[in-house]
């Protein structure tokens, strides 16, 4: 397999966002192979015992099929069906590192457990390349280099070593808080509230605005609308360029009052994702996009070849909805790092059609799953 890249210095991107997949791909050659060809060579990556981790190789044999010969394209891995979350979870973390990979560093990312039980990763060449992907989306809006305010979970979770990593690239600072989003979950699960330790998160984020002046706010949008509440001036007033936000969601509501009352002067752009997932990256609204439900002002498009977001119908994982119609989310990750075939997700979001900056279909007015009473485990969404 190809080594991701590695970020230099700050380099302009002409042409405004609808530059941003262009630069990706010269970047990041893998996102210029086709999604089947892709598909292929993860098969021969993941389930070669030279290559592939001893979690997935351990399973060919029981599969029902041979994926090397049976897949040849995206479609076919419907042969794995849904993928079930509770192998990850009791997996021995260096089971899933790929025998490809025996001889280069790793480091192990935790999910959030919105879900229940955290699931483990493992990262070798994800996250340099989620770090070149974003840079090149920052880069075509005029924005890179500068210190960081890093109001995000630490620790295990992949989006704190992200914003590190990010800020890394153009040797920027990172100033962050202590944050454990599976406190606030525990609390929530108990019949407690979010309230106290929201409070807990902004009293540290206040002293370090003032006095640091960050070029960068990383954020979630629950904790955002928490922050702005309590700044006694906007944003922009603290050296704020940009706010970067993801993980839990906000209403259209909260997102007008943050644009009017607060981030004035200040460029916003929101992911949608998680650990399992990535980035799927901001698309706003063009007279000549995709059209959005209302109160939705973008949408998110997650990169093939690495993933592929699916909306499908809530009672059929495997009809997909038509454009414009609301379903569940399904998501399938294709990176040397990690296979998930076919995870059902604890969202529903509208599918979009192709937008011009990036041309395949994506997902606008994301919102947690109201569930039917399937037994489904509960969605826990917290402030991440």
């Amino acid at each position: 397999m190809t080594t991701p890249p590695t970020a230099g210095p700050a380099r302009a991107t002409p042409g405004g966002p609808a530059a941003a997949y262009p630069a990706m791909r010269e970047r990041v050659p893998e996102l210029a192979v086709g999604l089947d060809a892709w598909t292929r060579r993860m098969m021969r990556w993941h389930f070669s015992p030279e290559t592939g981790s001893p979690f997935w190789v351990s399973r060919r044999d029981s599969l029902g099929f041979d994926p090397v010969k049976d897949v040849q394209g995206y479609a076919d891995l419907e042969l794995f069906g849904l993928f079930d979350k509770a192998p990850l979870r009791a997996a021995r973390a260096r089971d899933l590192r790929p025998r490809g990979y025996r001889d280069r560093p790793f480091r192990i990312f935790e999910t959030g457990g919105t879900t229940g039980a955290p699931c483990r990763i493992v990262n070798v060449t994800r996250l340099a390349y989620d770090v070149e992907i974003y840079r090149t989306v920052l880069e075509a809006r005029g924005l890179s280099g500068g210190d960081v305010l890093a109001m995000t979970p630490m620790g295990p979770h992949a989006y704190g070593h992200f914003v590190e990593a990010l800020a890394d690239s153009w040797h920027g600072a990172v100033h962050a808080i202590d944050f454990d989003p599976r406190w606030v979950k525990t609390a929530l699960r108990s019949g407690g509230d979010a309230d106290t330790y929201t409070g807990h998160l902004v009293a540290q984020t206040l002293p370090l605005l003032s006095a640091e002046r960050p070029a960068f706010l990383f954020t979630t949008p629950r904790l955002l609308v928490e922050l702005a509440m309590r700044l006694p001036e906007p944003l922009h007033t603290y050296g704020v360029r940009a706010v970067c936000t993801g993980g839990t969601s906000c209403t259209p509501a909260e997102a007008q009052f943050l644009r009017e009352e607060h981030l004035a002067g200040v460029a916003w752009l929101d992911t949608y994702g998680n650990t399992l997932a990535g980035h799927a990256l901001q698309a706003d609204a063009v007279p000549d996009g995709p059209a959005l439900p209302p109160g939705a002002t973008h949408s998110y498009h997650l990169p093939p070849p690495f993933a592929v977001l699916t909306v499908v119908d809530p009672h059929d994982p495997w009809r997909e909805v038509a454009v414009g119609e609301r379903g569940r989310v399904r998501v399938t990750t294709l990176l040397e790092d990690l296979f998930i075939p076919h995870l059902l997700e604890r969202d529903s979001a509208v599918r979009t059609g192709p937008h011009p900056w990036f041309p395949w279909d994506g997902v606008a007015a994301v919102r947690p799953l109201e569930e039917d009473g399937d037994g489904a485990e509960e969605a826990v969404e917290g402030v991440y």
